[in-house]
């Protein structure tokens, strides 16, 4: 809640569409909810009046893991037809390690006292993805820990304004 809906309703303040999920539990059963709604917003394009070119998949701790995996492994591992890759990925505050080679433009941001999320990883992974090619960003905001949402007040303030501009630079 402090993450999907208060992001959601910032972005659609600067005239963007955005969606919220609630999805199941489980990281296999998560990915094919949020493939699923990346569907239905493509097949629903024109009733929802959306653009989905360069659409962009944001998330917090296992919700970003969740946007990275679609990102990168795209919606048919997941059960649905092939829709295009996002143009960005905003992932805060998770531990995921993996890279692919095949992952779109990744912004990403952690508190330097997250003890779910070691930032050690996060900047691992940033670095692997930019030195494939790709653009990607990490910002480490000092004192803060797992869970800072929009950081509103915190050495974070603006990271959202930031994680657009990332995103529109990539679309």
């Amino acid at each position: 809640m402090q993450d999907s809906f208060p992001h959601a309703l910032e972005l659609s303040r600067k005239e963007y569409n955005a969606f919220a999920l609630i999805y199941r539990p489980g990281a296999q059963t998560a990915c094919k909810d949020l493939a699923r709604a990346i569907a239905f917003v493509f097949t629903h394009a024109e009733e929802l009046e959306v653009d989905t070119s360069g659409y962009s998949l944001w998330g917090g701790s296992a919700g970003a893991r969740m946007a990275a995996w679609l990102g990168s492994y795209g919606t048919a591992s997941f059960g649905e037809q092939a829709y295009p890759q996002p143009g960005a990925v905003i992932m805060q505050y998770t531990g995921l390690g993996e890279v692919y080679g095949n992952e779109p433009p990744t912004y990403a941001c952690v508190g330097d006292r997250d003890y779910i999320a070691d930032e050690r990883v996060m900047r691992w992974r940033i670095e692997t993805i930019r030195s494939q090619g790709t653009p990607a960003e990490i910002e480490v905001f000092p004192g803060l820990a797992h869970g800072f949402g929009l950081g509103t007040g915190t050495s974070a303030e603006g990271w959202l304004d930031h994680a657009v501009a990332f995103w529109e630079e990539n679309i």
